[in-house]
């Protein structure tokens, strides 16, 4: 569950299993594999979560559209009501790739696409339920979904404002366990339409709400900077071969993608620390090292009373800072100071 200090990270499945729950495991495996920060020998803790969906093709289209004559590339049938009923697992596979998942000590959430598809809530009940962009607005779904009580995550991909809060106010009849992702639902997302601000406008405007970002760019710098905005919850599409038949593949992370990103989050959490200024301790010996002291200009006799004009600033940082000066100048030279070398204080009377 998702826990405060640390990003919630979910590796969305989507429909890149290809309707096979073998393949849909492997990318479970995927996400569960450990990560390790190399230079520094850190391991870090690997995704969250994994999600998967889940259609009721009697609630998904219209008749013309399910029949209409689907030749692409990544068709897996005649019709798109073809090729969308061989990309869909049943309950029971659902239920196995969920075992797996916890077997492997991830979360498991499941996008619910219509009424019928609450039928797989009588073999298993997922940490989540996460409701689409384009059902934020399908307010008999989202209150179906709320009367289970199961947290639910919503996806702002294709809302403004007013669907947002039309739908928190359907949700929040049946519980407060909501959290909401920014989301563009343009794939791939353009740069100029990103806009990672609404991160910030969420948080300010929905305090009370668990604020996250389900990303649809190409690579893993998004989600990055959406942590280090305050994103607690980030959500990506998976698989293991981004050559894979499929229309979501080639825009989704493959094995090296996701091991990266997740390093880079996790990272990311920790460069964060606290809100404050000061010397972080392991600093100290670059300090030292590399800092300026107050040194001689040229040499100084012993006896020789010190001005300004006889001082200059070299590394190393052990001596007088400039700000110290009045700690040195009118004072007598106790013994001789070479030139371009620090003045330290056994050097003065």
């Amino acid at each position: 569950m998702i826990k405060k200090g640390e990003t919630y990270i979910i590796g969305e499945i989507g429909q890149n299993h290809n309707g096979s729950c073998d393949i849909a495991k492997l990318i479970v495996e995927l996400v569960a594999r450990p990560v390790r920060e190399e230079a520094f020998g850190i391991d870090l803790k690997p995704m969250n979560a994994v999600k998967m969906t889940k259609r009721d093709l009697n609630e998904e289209l219209t008749v013309s559209q399910m029949n209409r004559i689907y030749d692409t590339p990544h068709s897996f049938g005649r019709t798109y009501g073809e090729h969308r009923a061989f990309l869909e697992l049943d309950d029971e596979a659902h239920y196995e790739v969920y075992k797996y998942a916890k077997s492997l000590g991830l979360d498991f959430i499941e996008t619910l696409c219509a009424k019928g598809c609450l039928s797989m809530l009588k073999l298993f009940t997922p940490d989540y339920l996460k409701v689409a962009s384009r059902d934020l607005t399908n307010l008999p779904l989202l209150e179906a979904l709320a009367e289970t009580k199961i947290p639910i995550i919503l996806s702002t991909g294709m809302a403004g404002k007013q669907e947002l809060d039309n739908a928190l106010d359907i949700i929040t009849h049946y519980h407060n366990d909501i959290s909401i992702l920014h989301c563009v639902s343009q794939y791939p997302t353009h740069p100029d339409n990103l806009n990672l601000n609404t991160i910030k406008y969420l948080k300010r405007h929905y305090p009370q709400y668990t604020i996250g970002f389900s990303d649809h760019t190409i690579g893993i710098s998004a989600p990055v900077v959406a942590v280090g905005m305050g994103a607690e919850i980030i959500e990506k599409h998976i698989t293991i071969d981004r050559r894979m038949k499929g229309t979501d593949q080639a825009g989704s992370l493959g094995p090296d993608g996701v091991n990266r990103m997740i390093r880079d989050i996790r990272i990311a959490e920790r460069w964060m620390g606290t809100e404050d200024l000061y010397i972080e301790p392991n600093v100290e010996s670059a300090k030292v090292k590399l800092e300026r002291s107050i040194a001689a200009k040229h040499k100084l006799e012993a006896g020789h009373v010190i001005t300004e004009d006889d001082l200059c600033m070299l590394s190393p940082g052990d001596g007088y800072k400039w700000s110290q000066k009045g700690e040195v100048i009118g004072r007598t030279v106790a013994e001789e100071i070479p030139a371009n070398e620090i003045v330290y204080p056994n050097l003065l009377k």
